[in-house]
C-alpha cells in the first residue's frame, strides 16, 4: 500500500480509482496547503493541479516521494529539474483535455470574429446595435498555428471544416509531418505576417516565455485576431495591450494569463478582448478524463511501469509493447552485476534485432538494475544515468548482426580492467524473457524470482549435493539448468527456487570442494 497526497481538487472518479487500488489517499483542503512541507515526508506520491507550486524545496521535503502526478497537461508549476535530480518521476495527462482545449479555442475564435461577447453585453443592457457589431467570417481566412502538437493539430482539423488555410510553426516537427496534416510549415516571423487569425498552443518554458514580444506582435497584420488558450506568459501582455490601444491589432481572445487571477485586469477588460478564466479544460468530460488519466499514470508509476506519460524520463515512454524489453534489460543488469566481483567501471550493452527506439531506454534499464543491487529503490529510470556518471561508470551502447538462432538479442557486460561478466538475453514472441548465455556458458532459463547461480568443477555428484542442501533447508527447486565449457572442467548451474533461502545455504554450498562460487539473486517477478 502506498500513501498518496492530493493537494488540489480532483474529480471524484480518479480519487475512487486511487482508493480502490488499496492505497491511503489524503485530500488536502486548499486552506491547509501550507502544511504540505510538513505532511509530504510521509507520502509516496503527490497529485496536484495548477494551484500547488511544486518547488525544489517542497520536493526535497518528500523523503519517500516517488511520483508527482500533474492532473492536466501543463507542468510549469512543477520544478522538473529538481524532480529529476531527486529521481522523482513526474507524470501528467497530456491528452485528457485535448478536445476541450481545441473546442474552446474555436469558441473564442468565433466569439472574437463575430463580436459575440460585446453584442451580448449590449443585449443585456437593453440595447440593439446590429450595425455596430459587424463581424468577419472565418471561411477562406488563413489560420496560423503556433505549436503544432496534439491540440494544434485538432484545431487545424476544425479549421479545415471552415475552409481555412493552415500555416504551422513548430520547431520540433519536421516539415513532412506538418504537411501530412494538410498544413504549410513556416517560420514564426513569416507566419505572424501572413495569418489572419493566430492561435497559440505551446507550453510555458524559458524558451517560450514572451515568444510573442513587442517586436513580434508588431509583425501581426492590423486586421488579424490573436487567440491564446495555451499558457499565460507566452505572450507579452503589456505589449499586446499597447498594440490594441494603438489599433495595431484588431482583437485578442485570452483564456490564460501570466498571473492567475490577474492582478491588473486592464488587458482582460479592453473592449477588443474576449477573456475567460482559464476554461480550456473546464468541461465535465475533460475533468473526468484528467482525473482518471492522472490516477492511472500515478498507479502505473508507483507499480514501476514505464507505460506512463512521464515528462522527465530520459527517453520516450516505452509503451506496453516495449515494456517487456525494458524488464528484461533491468533484470540482466541486476543479474550480471550480482555475479561481478570487485568494482565495475564500465557497462556495455549490445543490441541485435531490437528496435532502435528501445536502445536508449533498455540501456538505462540495464544501469538501473545494476545500480539497484547495492543502492536499492533510490535508483530509478529518472536518475540512473546521473548516478552512474557520478560514480565514474562508463556506459557504452552498440549494435551487432547477432545470431541466426534468435530474432532479438541483448548482451550486457559489466567490467573493469581485470574482470568481465557477460549475460545474453532474448524475448520469445516479444514477451517471454530468457537468458541464453551467462558468463560464457550456453544455457537457457527464465530470469524470474530467486536464482541460485553456482560455478563448480565438472565432476559427478555436484547436482545431488546441491539438491540435498536445498532440500534439507526446505527449499524447492522450480527449475534447474546446467552447462559446461567444452574442453574444460568448469561448469555452471542455475536453479530457480520457490523460496528465498537463508544465507546459511550459501555457506554450506561454498564449503563444498567442488563449488567455486555460489550466489543468490532476486531478479523479481
Amino acid at each position: 500500500m502506498y500513501r498518496i497526497l492530493v493537494s488540489d481538487p480532483l474529480e471524484a472518479t480518479g480519487l475512487a480509482m486511487l482508493r480502490d487500488a488499496g492505497h491511503d489517499v489524503l485530500e488536502l483542503p486548499g486552506e491547509e496547503r501550507h502544511r504540505l512541507p510538513e505532511l509530504l515526508p510521509e507520502y509516496d506520491a503527490l497529485v496536484v493541479r495548477s494551484g500547488t507550486k511544486v518547488t525544489a524545496e517542497l520536493l526535497q521535503a518528500g523523503k519517500r516521494l516517488r511520483v508527482v502526478g500533474r492532473a492536466g497537461i501543463g507542468v510549469d508549476n512543477v520544478d522538473i529539474d529538481a524532480a529529476t535530480e531527486l529521481g522523482i518521476l513526474v507524470v501528467n495527462a497530456p491528452t485528457a483535455n485535448l478536445l476541450s482545449a481545441a473546442e474552446h479555442t474555436f469558441a473564442l475564435m468565433l466569439a472574437l470574429a463575430r463580436n459575440v461577447a460585446a453584442a451580448d453585453r449590449d443585449i443585456k443592457s437593453s440595447e440593439w446595435n446590429r450595425k455596430k457589431w459587424v463581424g468577419a467570417e472565418l471561411q477562406g481566412k488563413t489560420l496560423g498555428v503556433i505549436g503544432f502538437g496534439r491540440i494544434g493539430q485538432q484545431v487545424a482539423v476544425r479549421a479545415r471544416a471552415f475552409d481555412m488555410k493552415i500555416l504551422a510553426y513548430d520547431p520540433f516537427l519536421s516539415d513532412d509531418i506538418v504537411r501530412r496534416h494538410e498544413a504549410e510549415p513556416m517560420a514564426l516571423d513569416d507566419l505572424l505576417g501572413a495569418a489572419d487569425v493566430i492561435t497559440l498552443h505551446i507550453p510555458m518554458t524559458k524558451d517560450t516565455r514572451n515568444i510573442l514580444n513587442a517586436d513580434r506582435i508588431a509583425l501581426i497584420k492590423p486586421e488579424a485576431l490573436l487567440v491564446n488558450c495555451a499558457r499565460g506568459g507566452v505572450l507579452d501582455e503589456q505589449a499586446l495591450l499597447a498594440a490594441l490601444e494603438a489599433g495595431k491589432i484588431k482583437g485578442a481572445a485570452l483564456d490564460v494569463f501570466e498571473t492567475e487571477p490577474p492582478t491588473d485586469f486592464a488587458l482582460a477588460q479592453h473592449p477588443r478582448v474576449v477573456a475567460t478564466p482559464h476554461l480550456g479544460a473546464q468541461t465535465r468530460e475533460a475533468q473526468v478524463r484528467i482525473s482518471t488519466d492522472t490516477a492511472k499514470m500515478v498507479l502505473k508509476a508507483l507499480d514501476g511501469s514505464l507505460a506512463v506519460t512521464a515528462v522527465n524520463l530520459p527517453f520516450r515512454p516505452a509503451g506496453q509493447a516495449g515494456e517487456p524489453f525494458l524488464r528484461l534489460a533491468e533484470k540482466m543488469g541486476k543479474l550480471t552485476q550480482s555475479l561481478f566481483e570487485g568494482t565495475a567501471n564500465r557497462v556495455e550493452v549490445e543490441f541485435s534485432g531490437i528496435d532502435e527506439e528501445l536502445h536508449v531506454p533498455m540501456t538505462i534499464a540495464v544501469i538501473k538494475g545494476a545500480l539497484e543491487l547495492h543502492m536499492g529503490p533510490s535508483v530509478n529510470y529518472v536518475n540512473a544515468e546521473r548516478i552512474a556518471a557520478s560514480r565514474g561508470i562508463e556506459t557504452v551502447r552498440s549494435t551487432s548482426s547477432g545470431s541466426a538462432d534468435y530474432p532479438n538479442l541483448i548482451a550486457v557486460r559489466v567490467r573493469n580492467a581485470d574482470h568481465v561478466v557477460e549475460s545474453v538475453g532474448t524475448l520469445f514472441h516479444d514477451r517471454d524473457a530468457r537468458i541464453v548465455r551467462l558468463d560464457g556458458y550456453a544455457l537457457e532459463f527464465m530470469p524470474k524470482s530467486t536464482l541460485l547461480v553456482v560455478r563448480n568443477h565438472d565432476v559427478p555428484g555436484v547436482v545431488g549435493k546441491l539438491g540435498t542442501a536445498l532440500g534439507d533447508a526446505g527449499i524447492n527447486i522450480a527449475a534447474i539448468h546446467l552447462s559446461r565449457r567444452a574442453g574444460s572442467d568448469q561448469a555452471l548451474a542455475v536453479a530457480r527456487l520457490d523460496q528465498f533461502p537463508d544465507e546459511s545455504i550459501l555457506t554450506t554450498l561454498r564449503q563444498l570442494d567442488e563449488v567455486q562460487t555460489a550466489d543468490l539473486i532476486d531478479v523479481g517477478r
